[in-house]
């Protein structure tokens, strides 16, 4: 038995542990675990990251390229710029492109098949099978991105481009250009999307007509029209393939200035559309050989496009389409302009093109006038307007010498002037033929009266009369102002002759303020006075029977769908009655014209029925012809822009009228007369009464008269005249006011 010493020195010894090496070793793991842990925890934020963005992009790619048009062509048809198409009527009444209205855009939207013919190879019209070849080669394969052509460009580092033409209709519609990913992922989802909400011909239509072509040209339809007079569907193939390189560069490829640039690339073109079978090897050597046409611009409009000035009927058309939409369509004057220039509308004008040519003609070279021209600073201007009796504007031209702009003063529209004698036709003689207090024969002495404390009026010999008495009909012909103011002032009254003019005729600058009083009304001195175009259309009442038609320039004007917006009412209202409209008429005939020929501008006109009244203001300043044959009617006006006086010479309105006149009178038929009346009679009258000549008339006359207010038969003529009825006392009982200052009417009596 072992002893308790020896059995305690059997005894294992207990194992020693290093306390530092155990904490070590469980951080390690620790460490390790959290590695771990953090990897997995990577690892899952990553995949349930690229699991949402991925979803995200798929859903995001599905909707869009499967959802509802993002661009809408139809939208962009109807809404994009696109140019304003003025037509007239030619000799046969077809319709021709008249003018052009555009901004910086020129746009004309055309339909694919009126773009030519389809080609037997493959159906397109030739332009489209240009552009095809050029630029997207694969576009019928493709879904509207073309992935070989994409991948090659990833592949050369994107030295080449590889936007199909769906691609880049989306660039020119959205204007979004920027080289960046975000924006070549919008557009190649979007290109998805259009390819499959529409048609390739709908798309490939679009795009011909959104390209870029260099000069303000938008669309293939300007682009031939400016590089080579044509329409599209005229181009041969030489002719497509040049125009279509222009777009990858308009100004590097302007076969303009730059035609030997264009003609490399015009073969590139070439050469792609034969290796495609577009068209034949016949076709390619013909093409090869053409040599372009193209129509240049003036030497010294070769870098920048030169503005189209247009002739002042354009410029009417645009004022009148600007003020019908802001007034028939509510809109502002910027949103009404848009609309003009930028809305593609379709103006069907009432122009007569030969007549705005001759008018446009005559004014431009001073023909008649050249002599007078007045400074530099303020030079003699003229304007004039001819219409026919139904309210058309056959011309109208507001200025003389060249033109010097677009929309530069319409003077015949938008200058109001003293009408000076021109007005006693529609505010004396008019009106007091039509209310029966005056006839072709009442006699009125011709002499001045007392009016607001002096002795007036004066007449154009610079007399207060000679106290003879006087017909209407001479007093009108030969433009005594002492008559017409006896007539305002002792029979219609100044009120109702101002009332007249403003019922019955379209003179917008009428004054309530100034114009209701005697001078303005019975010789013109008004505030503002009349245009041209406004005296035209009221002194055709006096050869249409009496109708007043509010002047139109156009028929009707189309918005870029074809649908009617604006359209001329052809309403109308009676100024006068018929009879007193002939009657005016044959008063009106009896003013001698013959002096106012020139040369020979009375070749023609001579040969014609017309009436004319001339009009001169007060110290000169302005001068005036209104006047009308079986056919047209015009009024004249001449002086300076800041008034001066004239002096004294034949009237140069006449003259220039009876220019116009004859000039559009060229091979009408002379034959035909005014409107006739029945109501309107023909009488012999004794020139010593002014009554119906009666048997013992020594001294007679023939004058016209409404049948309702016939003069009564002269029994005695022997005796001198007596005073004019109404008029009691005659020139006695004027000397008499004068001499104790009495006033002549002021329009406050009725």
């Amino acid at each position: 038995m072992a002893t308790g010493k020896q059995a305690k020195a059997k005894q294992p010894k207990a194992k020693k542990y290093n306390n530092n090496k155990k904490r070590k070793n469980s951080f390690g793991r620790k460490l390790a675990r959290a590695a771990v842990t953090a990897l997995l925890a990577l690892f899952l934020v990553f995949f349930l990251t690229s699991f949402v963005v991925g979803g995200y992009f798929f859903v995001n790619v599905m909707q869009v390229v499967g959802g509802n048009p993002v661009v809408d062509l139809e939208e962009v048809r109807g809404t994009r710029a696109q140019t304003t198409v003025i037509y007239a009527n030619d000799k046969n009444g077809q319709p021709v492109e008249y003018a052009r209205l555009h901004g910086e855009q020129n746009r004309m939207w055309l339909e694919l098949e009126n773009m030519g013919e389809p080609n037997p190879l493959t159906g397109m019209p030739l332009i489209a099978d240009a552009y095809v070849a050029l630029e997207d080669k694969r576009f019928w394969d493709h879904k509207g991105v073309d992935w070989r052509r994409l991948a090659g460009v990833v592949r050369y580092d994107f030295t080449q481009g590889a936007s199909t033409l769906t691609q880049q209709l989306i660039k020119n519609v959205t204007n979004e250009k920027d080289v960046t990913a975000v924006r070549k992922y919008r557009e190649i989802l979007t290109a998805l999307n259009m390819e499959r909400n529409y048609d390739k011909n709908i798309i490939l239509e679009a795009y011909l007509n959104e390209l870029y072509l260099g000069r303000g040209c938008y669309g293939v339809k300007t682009g031939a029209e400016r590089y080579f007079g044509k329409q599209v569907s005229e181009l041969n193939v030489a002719e497509c393939a040049a125009l279509a390189v222009i777009t990858k560069a308009p100004f590097t490829y302007d076969p303009i200035d730059k035609l030997d640039k264009n003609r490399e690339r015009q073969v590139y073109c070439l050469d792609s559309m034969l290796d495609q079978g577009k068209i034949t090897e016949a076709q390619y050597r013909e093409a090869l050989a053409f040599e372009l046409d193209i129509k240049k611009a003036p030497a010294a409009a070769q870098t920048s496009q030169p503005e189209q000035i247009n002739n002042y009927y354009v410029d009417y058309i645009i004022d009148t389409v600007i003020a019908d939409l802001k007034a028939q369509k509510q809109m502002s004057d910027q949103e009404a302009w848009k609309k003009v220039y930028y809305g593609g509308l379709k103006i069907y004008a009432a122009v007569d093109m030969d007549i705005q040519n001759i008018m446009e003609d005559v004014f431009r070279k001073r023909t008649t006038f050249s002599d007078l021209k007045g400074t530099a600073k303020n030079p003699i201007q003229a304007s004039m307007a001819v219409m026919d009796y139904e309210g058309r504007v056959v011309g109208i031209v507001g200025g003389a010498g060249p033109k010097p702009g677009n929309r530069s003063l319409n003077r015949a529209a938008k200058s109001w002037r003293q009408p000076g004698s021109t007005i006693k036709p529609l505010a004396v003689y008019g009106p007091a033929i039509e209310k029966n207090l005056i006839t072709w024969s009442t006699l009125t002495p011709n002499s001045a009266f007392a009016h607001l404390g002096k002795f007036w009026p004066e007449n154009v010999d610079g007399t207060h009369g000679n106290g003879a008495y006087v017909t209407v009909q001479d007093a009108l012909a030969r433009s005594i102002n002492t008559v017409s103011a006896r007539t305002v002032n002792e029979k219609l009254k100044p009120r109702n002759a101002y009332n007249f003019l403003k019922e019955n005729f379209g003179f917008a600058n009428l004054s309530d303020k100034g114009d209701i009083y005697l001078e303005p009304m019975s010789v013109g001195s008004m505030t503002y006075g009349f245009s041209a175009l406004e005296e035209t259309a009221a002194y055709a009442t006096f050869g249409n029977g009496g109708t007043y038609y509010a002047p139109y320039c156009y028929y009707r004007v189309t918005d870029n769908t074809d649908t009617v917006i604006l359209s001329t009412p052809k309403g109308s209202k009676r100024a006068f009655s018929e009879d007193t409209a002939k009657v005016m008429n044959e008063l009106l005939q009896t003013v001698p014209m013959d002096s106012y020929y020139s040369g020979s501008n009375g070749e023609n006109i001579g040969k014609f029925k017309k009436f004319g009244k001339t009009g001169t203001t007060s110290d000169n300043k302005d001068r005036w012809f209104a006047g009308g044959t079986p056919y047209y009617v015009g009024a004249v006006w001449f002086g300076y822009d800041t008034p001066l006086d004239l002096g004294q010479m034949t009237n140069p309105s006449a003259r220039i009228w009876m220019e116009v006149f004859n000039r559009i009178h060229k091979g009408l038929d002379a034959s035909k007369g005014f409107k006739t009346c029945a109501t309107a009679v023909q009488k012999s009258y004794c020139t010593r009464t002014g009554r119906l000549a009666g048997d013992h008339c020594s001294s007679t006359a023939t004058g016209w008269y409404r049948s309702s207010n016939l003069p009564g038969t002269c029994s005695a003529c022997t005796a001198a005249p007596p005073p004019t009825e109404n008029t009691p006392g005659g020139a006695f009982v004027d000397w008499i006011n004068q001499i104790l200052g009495g006033g002549g009417n002021n329009g406050d009596e009725q």
